[in-house]
């Protein structure tokens, strides 16, 4: 009589291994009567750090090129940021200051260049991957797992930007993954004074990089919450936890406060108003009609399949935090809680599910941005790679079932394909110039012409009689950012107020000192233009431009040639924020 297999399936409430405390597949014997062993195992298992190596500095080396390689023009952000960089401050409207000192240095370094202003994004991209790799294979006790995380982090679009974008996620991304990490080290070892030191260093920087780090402190209340639950957190280390993140929010805080007692407290108006709390917003309760765009927009960054996996990891990761491994598949032997997978799982369920559902729930009431749950996903990258784990250890089993054996699950099926999928993101993503697309279906097309139109408005500006006595301005803040990098020389660019929200450039001063000069506005919008311009200038004429970039259409603007300035800046007085 043959000997039967048992396959067990992968469910979404079954516990998972992740590659923490598994036996290696290399070293398992032959089934009973003979039974076939489990293939040798996969090379990311037999030498994890060589693979985690080779995954970093290709990342790496890929990002480089693209930042180097000019497909794509500086976003409207990350100009914004290196105005902001031009004249350090405290903070500034809308942010810290962490992310303009950063690129002050780096442009000190490199010139005030697309590669000066995005090198910051590389390095910090290569830290955190690395980060990653380590907290998986030191603290989680699992480095097959770390390598798994790192193929999951290349594979997201939200990643994959933040290695070449230089906004205020990426040292965050980095703050908030090594405060995660700080507070695991902690449960383990928790007389040792680094995690403490560390944690107080992540939490200070991340709130100089985004106020969204004080999320963070959240995240160490649930968790502590839940190791207590288990008898898992040593005397004392709640409050030394609590106090050492509460020290390092405050440093991180003093120089916002400071400005902000300068500048009538427009950060946090700004933010009360994004978060719908104050402003129009806060008289609408409910606008259910936003949770299916939050939720595309959440898919679109991730990608279907591994928020997929995100939300099944993250689902047993919290029944297991909340009910322990006792007694269930995969745990210690004799049914002892294996205590290393539940610190982990109590860990990840606590930096998941508290920003991704609140994220998920507040879209109900306001709007929120594709990239304000984004540190909820350093979490959910680890979640989806214990699933992927699985799911690979069930295929090798797969491979030696007797025919009469159940057939593969879907989701066995599929990792090959998302593996592809992964890959081939990666590939487009950091290759613009071959997407088979036609510019007007590419979303990153109105990305791209700034370097053009900084090309032709040089020329607009030797066509007037005194070209040295040009300054150029738009209607928006992106825009105006833009203008600077681009425009011909540098220069400092104003934000004309003629019925926005507020933003940093009406803080800093507007162009009363150049009556008499001529100006070039550039809108994304017209061909109608504000009223308001008649009455500031003695001429209006208004053209379009087509942008290119490498030979393609680019953005589209509008360029509005004003002569003679009468020193009439506007500002509507809305009040918004």
């Amino acid at each position: 009589m043959s000997a039967s297999i048992h396959r067990p399936e992968f469910r979404p409430d079954a516990p998972y291994a992740g590659s923490h405390g598994a036996r290696p597949a290399s070293a398992a014997p032959s089934g009973p009567h003979g039974a076939p062993a489990l293939p040798p195992a996969p090379v990311w298992e037999r030498n994890p750090a060589l693979c985690a190596g080779v995954i970093i500095a290709v990342t790496t080396l890929v990002r480089l090129w693209f930042v180097l390689s000019g497909q794509l023009d500086l976003v409207q952000d990350e100009s914004q940021y290196w105005d902001w960089s031009r004249r350090l401050q405290l903070s500034y409207y809308s942010k810290g200051p962490l992310i303009a000192w950063l690129i002050h240095g780096w442009t000190a370094l490199l010139g005030d260049t697309e590669t000066g202003v995005r090198m910051g994004a590389v390095v910090n991209s290569a830290l955190a991957q690395t980060l990653l790799y380590l907290g998986a294979a030191r603290l989680f006790r699992a480095p097959a797992l770390g390598v798994l995380t790192l193929f999951v982090a290349n594979a997201t679009p939200l990643f994959m930007a933040s290695g070449v974008l230089m906004t205020t996620d990426s040292p965050l991304l980095l703050c908030w993954a090594g405060a995660l990490f700080c507070l695991h080290w902690i449960s383990l070892e928790p007389r040792r004074r680094a995690p403490y030191v560390l944690l107080f260093a992540c939490m200070a920087l991340g709130v100089l990089a985004k106020y969204m780090m004080l999320g963070i402190a959240g995240v160490a209340v649930l968790w502590l919450w839940g190791l207590s639950r288990h008898g898992l957190l040593a005397r004392g280390v709640a409050w030394r936890v609590l106090a050492v993140m509460l020290a390092g929010a405050a440093v991180g805080m003093l120089p916002i406060l400071a400005w902000n007692i300068s500048n009538d407290w427009v950060s946090f108006r700004h933010v009360a108003t994004l978060a719908g709390v104050a402003g129009k917003a806060a008289k609408t309760f409910l606008t259910p009609e936003r949770l299916p765009e939050h939720l595309g927009a959440q898919a679109g960054i991730i990608t279907p399949w591994w928020l997929g996996l995100m939300l099944v990891g993250g689902w047993r990761a919290l029944r297991h935090a909340c009910k322990g491994h006792a007694g269930t598949p995969g745990a210690s032997p004799n049914g002892v809680p294996d205590a290393g997978r539940l610190r982990r799982d109590i860990l990840l369920a606590a930096g998941f599910w508290p920003m991704w559902g609140g994220m998920t729930l507040w879209s109900l009431h306001t709007r929120i941005y594709p990239n304000w749950p984004a540190m909820s996903y350093v979490a959910g990258i680890m979640l989806a790679a214990c699933c992927l784990s699985d799911l690979i250890a069930a295929r090798r089993r797969d491979a030696v079932l007797e025919p009469g054996g159940a057939p593969a699950t879907v989701w066995r099926k599929l990792v090959p394909a998302w593996a592809v999928l992964g890959v081939l993101t990666f590939g487009l993503v950091h290759a613009q110039d071959a997407l088979p697309l036609p510019p007007r279906y590419n979303p990153a097309t109105r990305l791209k012409g700034w370097a053009d139109l900084g090309e032709h408005l040089d020329e607009v500006r030797r066509q007037l009689p005194d070209p040295g006595r040009v300054f150029f301005f738009s209607d928006a803040y992106d825009m105006t950012a833009s203008l600077a990098f681009y425009a011909p020389g540098q220069p400092v660019t104003y934000c004309a107020d003629f019925g926005r929200r507020m933003s940093q450039y009406d803080i800093w001063p507007s162009p009363a000192d150049k009556v008499g000069w001529d100006a070039v506005l550039v809108r994304r919008d017209g061909p109608n233009m504000p009223r308001q311009l008649a009455a500031m200038f003695d001429s209006v004429q208004v053209t379009r431009y087509q942008s290119t970039h490498r030979g393609k259409p680019g953005r589209e603007f509008w360029v509005v040639v004003l002569r003679g300035f009468n020193g009439n800046w506007p500002s509507s007085g809305s009040g918004a924020y």
